[in-house]
């Protein structure tokens, strides 16, 4: 008998629509939607959804795990729980792991580490460096998210800045490569000079002056330049200043685009008016910028200019964090409370449900023609996130996931909960609770 569930009188959120109807799931498989199905057998798992939304789940295009190497902070284990338990059901995770994802065979551990170990479905990105061309060559498109290039150095300096290799990279591969741009020569200029005033101890509101809007602009505009005399298919990671905005285009429809842009929760959510209070929790790589800053990302967002919204879920201890600037890293987890809390932003009137699915869940699904999944239509795979939109509750330390323990979001009430999380057919998240069901598979790519 094969295992079927039964959704009912949910708020199905697709393709830019809300309708009323039942979804059933047969294994791992959305196999009808209706306005009513009816309960056929006793075996079957029925879920009312009476009042709450279900909406596909979410795609994280750009997650640090931190395994291997670094898994004091966290691994993929327990961070794909965390993603779960956010409605977050499948993750591209970044190659700045140690040792690093720069070459084939690297690549091909950290994919079996996640098929014994992810609770959400998986797929990687192949780091870039100044001398790993013949590496990049060799990786199957077919099976392998994409490409990442740090044009701007990050945690595990994997930073590309030879001119020359960036243009034979850009010239040499049919893959979508994701970049972090930020001007290194820019940023090392502000920080000398803080450095003198302050020493170590720089206060944390002049992160987004010495990582300034100048280093963003004039890296992701050289990126760009270069995608289009190139043609490659480039993929802007999180913009953080209204300045860069500008760069990208309205003007035709996603799949035709070659330039594509992503935005982070954390840039939409917080500005430079929270380093007082937050301080390093909210240190980001690029640096959350100001309030003029998030305004226009998110009218840039709401415009179609940028594509995705995604997480740069990047965690670190709190004893890391802890640290002067000079030396707290940056990065923090965030995968739990993404989606939550785009659903504030919903309440609070500056987004549709239907945009924020469209951004989170179909839109990466289309970046990187991610194989039946992002939607909710008969066939595709049933990863599907239930939410009651009126539930409120507070992030503290006794329900955060995260193995590092901490979220920026610490002390927020968000009014929408996520009661139930499916990856393929299976329930394996309900009313705070991560079951014991490995689900997870690898993702599969349609080129």
């Amino acid at each position: 008998m094969n295992r079927q569930t039964l959704i009912k009188n949910a708020k199905i959120v697709n393709e830019g629509k809300i309708v009323e109807g039942d979804i059933l799931i047969e294994d791992n498989i959305i196999k009808k939607i209706d306005i009513s199905i009816s309960v056929k057998s006793a075996d079957m798992t029925v879920i009312d959804a009476e009042g709450n939304y279900v909406l596909p789940g979410m795609i994280d295009d750009q997650v640090h795990f931190r395994e291997p190497g670094l898994t004091h902070k966290a691994n993929i284990e327990s961070e794909s729980r965390a993603a779960l338990a956010g409605g977050i059901t499948s993750f591209i995770e970044m190659p700045n792991t140690n040792p690093q994802t720069t070459t084939v065979e690297k690549l091909e551990e950290k994919f079996a580490i996640a098929a014994d170990s992810s609770y959400a479905n998986y797929s990687f990105m192949f780091g870039g460096t100044n001398d790993n061309l013949e590496e990049i060559l060799k990786v199957n498109p077919k099976t392998v998210a994409g490409l990442k290039l740090f044009l701007g150095s990050s945690t595990g300096n994997m930073l590309v800045d030879d001119p020359k290799v960036i243009e034979k990279i850009f010239s040499s591969t049919d893959m979508v490569i994701s970049v972090h741009c930020e001007d290194e020569a820019t940023i090392k200029e502000n920080l000398a000079k803080y450095k003198e005033e302050y020493g170590d101890d720089i206060p944390m509101e002049m992160h987004p002056i010495i990582r300034s809007e100048e280093a963003c602009y004039l890296s992701s505009s050289k990126a760009i330049e270069l995608a289009k005399k190139t043609g490659a298919r480039l993929h802007v990671f999180h913009l953080s200043t209204g300045k860069e905005t500008s760069l990208f285009t309205n003007k035709i429809p996603l799949k035709d685009k070659k330039i594509t842009a992503e935005v982070c929760v954390h840039h939409l959510w917080f500005s430079d008016q929270d380093y007082a209070k937050k301080g390093s929790h909210i240190k980001w790589n690029p640096a959350v910028k100001t309030s003029k800053d998030r305004d226009q990302l998110w009218k840039a967002l709401l415009d179609d200019r940028i594509d995705v919204i995604a997480t740069d879920h990047a965690p670190h201890t709190l004893e890391e964090k802890n640290n002067p600037y000079t030396k707290a890293p940056s990065g923090g987890p965030l995968v739990q409370h993404a989606l939550v809390a785009l659903l504030e932003a919903h309440h609070q009137g500056k987004i549709s449900v239907e945009k924020i699915v469209e951004k989170a869940c179909h839109n990466p699904a289309i970046l990187f023609n991610v194989e039946k999944r992002g939607y909710i239509k008969e066939g595709y795979y049933a990863d599907l996130v239930i939410v009651d939109p009126q539930s409120p509750w507070t992030v503290n330390k006794s329900n955060i996931l995260y193995k590092c323990g901490w979220s920026p979001f610490e002390g927020s009430t968000f009014k929408s909960r996520i009661t139930h999380t499916f990856v393929n057919g299976q329930l394996a998240y309900n009313n705070f609770k991560v079951l014991d069901v490995k689900a997870g598979q690898r993702l599969t790519f349609n080129r």
